[in-house]
């Protein structure tokens, strides 16, 4: 990173300023993760009737939206952490506190490397590799990083290519334990409610970063965009995980008020 974009990043006291466009569209997709979360318990757990939301790909690509915003932005934000290797590390403890309480009151739903999970070993793998991604050219390998990603995004069900062009079978034996599933090999009978393996997803983080890292203009970090804030939604962009990671506890809690004063119906 350039002396240019330290200034911009840090105050000269060390400590880190925020960026406010990133913290609000970070907020944006917290609001919508909720939505789309609290839209699952109705359906899923309440067996609210939403044929769009069980049966169109509407959903799907409302998911999609989602975390690959998540990651996008987790990968374009890593260079600006002071801490990395405890932020890594918080990352995925938080992902194993997550698995470890599904697995205690929600087995029949448990998250198994879920979103916090990959993206902590994103950011843990990325540390390990900053010395050697930063000497390649960054609009190029943020380019191949992104076609990678995309020719790797059905490798959980056993193809690489881009949908039907260049599609080719993964060998079978690769995807046989709970080591492979964690890496993109999920083996038969693996189930899990929030399922981010390390590939395809670290190729998305990989853009995210080399996105940062090619963007050297100091007029861009200083632009009027870059300051846009929106109230309250920034404020939950700048708290994300602590927001994560109380979101669903909160919306189970609301979701059996609702039940019990006769607002759901089974």
């Amino acid at each position: 990173m350039e002396e240019k974009q330290k200034k911009v990043i840090r105050k000269k006291k060390g400590r880190k300023v925020r960026v406010p466009l990133i913290d609000s569209v970070r907020g944006l997709v917290l609001i919508s993760m909720i939505l789309f979360h609290g839209s699952w318990n109705l359906v899923y757990l309440y067996k609210v009737s939403w044929p769009w939301y069980q049966y169109s790909k509407g959903a799907y690509y409302w998911q999609q939206s989602i975390c690959w915003t998540f990651i996008l932005l987790s990968g374009f934000c890593f260079s600006m952490g002071k801490r990395k290797l405890r932020n890594g590390l918080l990352v995925f403890a938080s992902g194993v506190l997550v698995s470890l309480t599904t697995a205690l009151f929600m087995p029949e739903n448990m998250v198994r490397f879920g979103v916090l999970t990959c993206i902590g070993s994103c950011i843990l793998l990325t540390l390990c590799m900053e010395p050697l991604l930063l000497i390649l050219p960054k609009v190029q390998a943020g380019v191949i990083s992104f076609l990678l990603f995309l020719f790797t995004a059905q490798i959980n069900t056993g193809y690489l290519g881009y949908g039907i062009l260049l599609r080719k079978k993964v060998p079978g034996e690769w995807y046989s334990s709970l080591v492979s599933a964690y890496l993109g090999f999920p083996p038969k009978g693996f189930t899990s409610t929030d399922y981010f393996s390390l590939l395809p997803w670290i190729f998305l983080f990989w853009t995210g970063f080399f996105a940062f890292h090619g963007l050297k203009n100091k007029r861009f970090w200083e632009s009027r965009i870059m300051k846009i804030r929106i109230p309250v939604v920034s404020w939950l962009g700048r708290h994300s995980l602590f927001v994560y990671l109380i979101h669903q506890p909160v919306l189970l809690l609301l979701g059996e008020v609702c039940y019990r004063c006769g607002l759901i119906k089974i």
